[in-house]
């Protein structure tokens, strides 16, 4: 098969990885591709062997790796409406649509394509540092699998000078974003005939209650709150998402159950927010107990992606610089798997093809014109790398 990115992309968008099901078929076919190349792979699993990530180093071994990072999972396609199989790549007017073409198998692709002229530069003697691929799993829901890869890397004491995570960016960098958290708050009561009202601790009704506390501090950071004019949304933001309780009408609710989340800013602990949600569920539990003192609120935590701001002076900004002349260096409030690099120690940037608006959405769909703009700069990053050795922690 050929290297082109548009032909590597095809074969990446077969894969049906949406994160529901395995990545495996995915991950096995690049392994093999590498392998043909005559590059080896690691690959870290989750708990029962379903899903993998995958790391492949190409090379001076006594050199920092540059990691280029991305996701293999995909969104589900359910209930979108499609003008054709989301699996199977099409191009209409110079665009390439399928699940998975801008977020971020278009990146994945690239890379790919990329990696031969890597090799040669290597077998030339050029190449000053190693060059890391690195291929997660689970980040649409949490960004789960990326940590256990990370632990390999620390595990197996590869120094490593930066991560670039390829998320559709429009090829613009992108050197901070907040971090994100969900909870899972469950209120539970005592249930009753609603006749009978006093005799219950109704779970909806404190519920509420703690809902409209979240909504009160979300208030409080949106007017007095520590803002970023980096960001589009520039100070901290907490949300209720879903929420479920109740059986009929005439019953007092024993049980309630929701989830909501916090976008905070880096440089600002997430135990400033959930802590206050937390003294004020106590308060709360309290009260219920002076009723029914089986009652309580508990809490679980469900995803934990971490903020992540570039750190200035590290050689990845340096490259960032001479790649990207006069483009502006932007703050988002999503979040990427570089909260997770950046926690590690790793110096980040989230920078790749396709637009951040075509993820997650029906016909999605990347640009040609970008997938050959991420290879002109990529080549222009091996053409960096092969005269510059980054530091490594």
């Amino acid at each position: 098969m050929s290297n082109e990115p548009e032909s590597l992309l095809a074969t990446l968008v077969a894969f049906d990885t949406t994160s529901r099901h395995s990545n495996l078929s995915l991950i096995e076919w690049v392994r093999q591709h590498l392998a043909g190349l005559g590059i080896s792979s690691q690959l870290t699993y989750n708990d029962d062997g379903s899903k993998a990530n995958l790391f492949a180093l190409v090379g001076p071994v006594a050199q920092p790796a540059l990691i280029l990072s991305g996701h293999s999972d995909v969104v589900p396609v359910d209930g979108q409406s499609w003008s054709s199989d989301p699996f199977v790549l099409s191009e209409r007017d110079g665009r390439l649509y399928g699940r998975g073409a801008a977020d971020m198998k278009g990146f994945i692709a690239c890379v790919l394509a990329w990696l031969p002229s890597v090799l040669a530069a290597h077998a030339e003697g050029r190449l000053q540092q190693q060059i890391g691929l690195a291929l997660s799993y689970d980040e649409e829901v949490g960004c789960l699998g990326v940590p256990r890869l990370i632990a390999d890397l620390l595990a197996r004491g590869i120094p490593v000078s930066g991560c670039i995570i390829g998320e559709p960016t429009r090829m613009q960098p992108v050197v901070a974003h907040k971090g994100i958290a969900h909870f899972r708050c469950r209120v539970t009561g005592r249930s009753a005939h609603s006749s009978l009202t006093p005799q219950g601790v109704n779970a909806i009704e404190y519920a509420a209650r703690l809902i409209s506390h979240i909504r009160k501090l979300a208030d409080t950071e949106a007017h007095f709150g520590r803002a970023r004019p980096l960001y589009d949304v520039p100070y901290a933001t907490l949300q209720t998402g879903t929420i479920h309780g109740g059986t009929v009408p005439n019953i007092v609710p024993r049980e309630c159950e929701f989830v909501f989340e916090c976008r905070w800013l880096p440089g600002e602990p997430l135990a400033r927010y959930i802590d206050t949600v937390r003294d004020y569920a106590a308060t709360l539990v309290e009260e219920m107990r002076r009723t029914a003192p089986e009652a309580d609120i508990t809490f679980e935590q469900l995803v934990d992606c971490q903020p992540f701001e570039s750190p200035q002076g590290s050689s990845l900004l340096d490259y960032i610089h001479e790649l990207c002349p006069g483009r502006s260096h932007q703050a988002v409030a999503y979040t990427t798997e570089a909260g997770c690099f950046s926690a590690a120690g790793f110096p980040s940037v989230v920078l790749g093809p396709g637009s951040i608006e075509q993820a997650h959405r029906p016909d999605e769909y990347i640009e040609r014109t970008q997938l050959q703009e991420c290879m002109v700069w990529l080549d222009g990053l091996r053409e960096i790398v092969c005269r510059s050795a980054g530091g490594g922690k």
